[in-house]
C-alpha cells in the first residue's frame, strides 16, 4: 500500500509537529523513496522525517544532550540514526564536518555513509573506531611524537610466532591463533602483560597455554614490536588514547573538530573503545548511542554491554528511546524471539525489549527432530530445494550453525541436492589448512602405507584414517575450551566421521578409494556460485537477514556449546540463538539430531533454550520483560546539574506463565496463561471458593460474578496465594475486594474449614 505523503511544519523551537499515523504504520517505508537503487533525496529537513514511526522520530529530533537508543532486532536503528544525523544537517542544527558516526565494521560504516548521501547529508564522517583513530594518529603523530607513524602490520600472527620462538615456547598453528587472540583481548581490555594471569582468571577465559606463558609471550611480543618499529591494530587505539591523554592541545583540536558523536552497536564497545570515546567527548555530552544488550555475542573479544546499560547512570539527564516495532520479522518469528529472552537471566536479560511485529502473520516456526546429523542436513537440503522450486530465491535462504566445522555436512547435502551455496565468514571446508594438510597425509598413506608403522596394526578404513590423522592432531576426545584448537580438531573429526560413513556405505573401500572420494568432493565444491544459499556461523550472521532461515544443530552440546560452563557463558549462547532467530523475515526452521552418525546411540536432545517454546516441550518459566515496550524517557536539567526526569512506571506485557506467550485476552490475562495451556488448579480449593462465592452473592443480593468471576477463582485456585501480597497480584483482585474478601479467601486457600458459614447455620 502506498504511504501517504505528509508535509510537516516546524515549530519556533525547531521541533517539528508529529506526522499522521499513515506515514509510518505500513512498515515505516518512507514516501520519499521511489527506488531502492536510486532513492530521491528529500527536498527539505521536514521531508527527512517522513515515514519514521513515532519512536524513530523521537530519535531523529533529539539532537541535543545525551541520547540512548535501545533498539531491538529489526526495529530500524540504522534508519533512525541516519535520519537523525540527516535531519540535524538539513535543518542547519549540525554541521556535517563536526559529526563523527562510529560503528564496528567497514561494511556498516559504508552503509551508513551511503544512506547519509541518499538523505542529502554528505560530508558526515562515518567510520569504524579504528579508522577514525588511525586518521587522527597519522595527522597528529609528527606534532605529538615526532617523525612518521610506525608501520601498521596487517597480521600480527607472524610477530607472535617470532615472539614465541624468542621465549622458546613451542606453539602449533591452532595455539598460535589462540595466543594471538589472548593478546588482542588483553589490549582491548587494557591489561598489561604482568596482569594477564589474574585478569584471565577473573574473566574465566580458557587459555590455550599456562597463563604465565601467555603473559611471557605477550611481553616478548610487545618488545619485538618496539624493536622493529611497528604497531598493530590494537595499538592504533592505545596510541590515540595516549596522545589525547598526554597532549591537551591535541585533544582540544580534535574536540574542536568533532562536536557531535553517534555510536552504533554500542553493546559491542570494549573498555579501550569506551576510553577513546570519552577522550573525544571531553566534558561535553552531545552523544547518541544505539544498541541492544540482548545482541551481545562477542564478549570473548572484550565487548561488554555494561557501557550501554550504565549510560543513564553516567548521563542522568539522558533521553532514552526504546525501539520495539519489528519491521523485519513476522509475529510468529517475533513471538519465538521474545520467548527465548523471557527465559534469560542476568543483567542483559533484565533490560531486554519486548518486540512487537509490524508485519502480516506468517507460518509458524517449524521444529524437526532427526535421527542423525546426515539426515538433518539432507532434510534441510530437501526443504531448501522445494523452496527454490516454488520460487524463493536461493539468495534469500540461509543455513546457520554454531561452529564452522558443521558446514561440511551441509555443503555436501546442498551439493547433492543441486542447490548452489556460498559460505560466509568461513573458509570452504576443503580449503581449510588443516583439511588440506590432512588430505596430503591421507594421500601419502594411501600411496606408501605399507611402510608406515602407524598402519601396522589396523585393517579397516576408519581405523586407518584415525591412525593417520592422530599424527595431525586428532584425538579421541575433543580439546577443552574454544578457539582455533577446537575448530581444528572439529575439522579433523569431520574427516574421521566421513571415513566411517564412507566405509559403511562401500564395503571393502580402501584408503585410496577414500582419497579419490575426497578429491571429487573438493573438486565439486570449487565450482563458482554467483547466487546461492548462504551457509554461515551464527556469529558471522549478525547484522544480516533472509526470508527463510534454517537454524541447524539446535541440540544440547552445540547450543549451548559444550564448553559454555558459567551462567554468563550460557546466557551468551542464548543470545546467540536469539540473534539467529531474528535473522528470519518470514520462515524459520529449527532442527536437531539425536545421534551424530547413522546407527549411533540417540543420546542427544533438543536445546534447553527451546523448552516451553516448541510444542510438547513443557513449561518455559519465562518472565515479563523489564525493558518494557517502546517509548521515550526524557531527562531534564536543573541548577546546572543533570538529574533524572521523573517517569511513570511502565506496564509490562502479561505473559503466559506456562509457554511465555504475550497475553492479550482479558480472561487469559486473569489466569496468566493461555486458554489451551495445561492448568495446575487445585480442584478442591476451586470448589470451596465457588461455594463461598455463592454464599457471599446470596448475602449481598448480587450476581456471583460481582464477587469474583470464574476466571479469577480459577486463577486463585491455580496460584493458591499464601498472603495478601500474593493474592493482590492476581488480576481481578483489586484493593476493595482484597479488603472485603481477602481474609476469607486466604483462609480457604490455607484449608481452613467453615469459612464464610454463618454462626447460626
Amino acid at each position: 500500500m502506498p504511504v501517504a505523503s505528509v508535509r510537516l511544519s516546524v515549530r519556533a523551537c525547531g521541533q517539528p509537529t508529529h506526522p499522521s499515523r499513515e506515514t509510518w504504520q505500513h512498515g515505516g517505508v518512507t514516501a520519499a523513496t521511489h527506488s531502492t537503487l536510486f532513492p530521491q533525496v528529500p527536498d527539505s529537513a521536514d521531508a527527512v522525517l517522513e515515514g519514521l514511526d513515532p519512536e524513530q522520530r523521537e530519535v531523529a529530533t533529539a539532537l541535543r544532550g545525551p541520547v540512548c537508543v535501545l533498539a531491538g532486532a529489526g526495529t530500524g536503528k540504522t534508519r533512525a540514526i541516519t535520519h537523525r544525523i540527516a535531519y540535524g544537517v538539513r535543518a542547519g542544527i549540525l554541521q556535517p564536518s563536526t559529526v563523527l558516526a562510529v560503528t564496528f565494521t567497514n561494511r556498516a560504516a559504508g552503509e551508513m555513509r551511503g544512506r547519509l548521501r541518499q538523505l542529502g547529508a554528505a560530508g558526515v564522517q562515518a567510520r569504524t573506531f579504528h579508522s577514525a583513530a588511525l586518521r587522527q594518529l597519522q595527522y597528529f603523530w609528527p606534532k605529538a611524537i615526532g617523525g612518521s607513524l610506525p608501520r601498521l602490520v596487517d597480521r600480527k600472527i607472524q610477530l607472535v610466532a617470532d615472539a614465541a620462538a624468542a621465549c622458546r615456547i613451542r606453539l602449533d598453528r591452532g595455539e598460535l591463533r589462540d595466543a594471538t587472540a589472548e593478546i588482542e583481548w588483553s589490549k582491548v581490555t587494557q591489561t598489561v602483560p604482568a596482569d594477564y594471569p589474574l585478569a584471565a582468571a577473573k574473566a574465566g577465559r580458557e587459555t590455550p597455554r599456562d597463563p604465565a606463558e601467555i603473559a611471557q609471550l605477550y611481553a616478548a611480543y610487545e618488545d619485538l614490536k618496539r624493536a622493529r618499529s611497528v604497531i598493530d591494530f590494537e595499538d592504533v587505539l592505545l596510541l590515540t588514547v595516549a596522545v589525547l591523554q598526554d597532549r591537551h592541545d591535541v585533544a582540544e583540536q580534535v574536540r574542536a573538530q568533532y562536536q557531535h558523536f553517534v555510536v552504533d552497536e554500542y553493546q559491542d564497545v570494549s573498555p579501550l573503545q569506551q576510553r577513546l570515546l570519552e577522550l573525544w567527548l571531553g566534558d561535553r555530552d552531545d552523544l547518541c548511542v544505539v544498541g541492544d544488550a540482548s545482541q551481545t555475542i562477542y564478549s570473548f573479544t572484550g565487548a561488554t554491554p555494561d557501557h550501554l546499560l550504565d549510560f543513564r547512570g553516567r548521563h542522568p539527564g539522558a533521553t532514552v528511546v526504546k525501539l520495539v516495532r519489528d519491521y523485519r520479522s513476522t509475529p510468529q518469528v517475533v513471538h519465538l524471539a521474545n520467548g527465548l529472552l523471557a527465559q534469560a537471566r542476568g543483567r542483559a536479560a533484565d533490560h531486554r525489549l519486548e518486540l512487537v511485529s509490524q508485519r502480516p502473520a506468517g507460518p509458524e516456526p517449524v521444529y524437526t527432530e532427526y535421527a542423525d546429523e546426515p539426515a538433518e542436513a539432507e532434510g534441510a537440503a530437501r526443504r531448501i530445494r522445494e523452496l527454490i522450486d516454488s520460487g524463493v530465491p536461493a539468495a534469500e535462504i540461509a543455513v546457520l550453525f554454531r561452529t564452522n566445522s558443521q558446514s561440511e555436512t551441509y555443503e555436501q547435502a546442498l551439493a547433492d541436492a543441486g542447490v548452489p551455496y556460498q559460505l560466509r565468514g568461513a573458509e570452504r571446508f576443503f580449503d581449510r589448512p588443516e583439511v588440506r594438510k590432512a588430505g596430503s597425509a591421507l594421500r601419502a598413506a594411501a600411496r606408501f602405507g605399507g611402510n608406515d608403522s602407524l598402519l601396522d596394526d589396523v585393517v579397516d578404513l576408519p581405523s586407518q584414517v584415525r591412525a593417520v590423522l592422530s599424527g595431525e592432531g586428532w584425538t579421541t576426545e575433543p580439546p577443552a575450551g574454544s578457539g582455533a584448537v577446537r575448530e581444528r580438531w572439529e575439522s579433523l573429526a569431520a574427516l574421521v566421521n566421513l571415513a566411517q560413513d564412507f566405509s559403511a556405505a562401500r564395503a571393502g573401500a580402501t584408503l585410496s578409494d577414500l582419497v579419490v572420494e575426497l578429491d571429487e568432493r573438493a573438486g565439486a565444491q570449487h565450482a563458482p556460485t554467483v547466487q546461492g544459499v548462504t551457509l554461515a556461523s551464527l556469529h558471522s550472521a549478525k547484522g544480516l537477514e533472509w526470508d527463510v532461515v534454517f537454524l541447524v544443530g539446535v541440540a544440547e552440546g552445540m547450543m549451548p556449546i559444550t564448553y559454555a560452563k558459567t551462567d554468563e557463558q550460557i546466557e551468551e549462547e542464548r543470545r546467540l540463538l536469539y540473534v539467529g532467530v531474528t535473522r528470519a523475515r518470514e520462515r524459520l526452521h529449527l532442527s536437531w539430531a539425536l545421534a551424530r552418525s547413522p546407527g549411533g546411540r540417540p543420546s542427544r536432545r533438543a536445546s534447553r533454550f527451546l523448552k516451553g517454546l516448541r510444542p510438547g516441550s513443557g513449561t518455559a518459566g519465562g518472565r515479563a520483560a523489564a525493558g518494557g515496550g517502546g517509548g521515550v524517557e526524557r531527562g531534564f536539567r536543573g541548577g546546572g546539574a543533570q538529574v533524572a526526569a521523573p517517569r511513570r512506571p511502565q506496564r509490562t506485557p502479561a505473559r503466559c506463565r506456562v509457554c511465555g506467550r504475550t497475553l492479550t485476552d482479558a480472561g487469559e490475562m486473569k489466569l496468566m496463561r493461555c486458554e489451551g495451556c495445561p492448568s495446575d488448579m487445585d480442584e478442591g480449593v476451586y470448589e470451596r471458593l465457588r461455594e463461598w462465592r455463592a454464599l457471599q452473592a446470596g448475602r449481598s443480593g448480587q450476581p456471583a460474578f460481582c464477587v469474583f468471576t470464574d476466571k479469577t477463582l480459577m486463577a486463585i485456585a491455580e496460584s493458591v496465594p499464601e498472603d495478601e501480597r500474593e493474592l493482590a497480584r492476581i488480576p481481578g483482585v483489586g484493593a476493595r475486594k482484597l479488603n472485603r474478601y481477602g481474609a476469607e479467601v486466604l483462609a480457604i486457600c490455607a484449608g481452613q474449614e467453615g469459612v464464610g458459614v454463618d454462626e447460626d447455620d
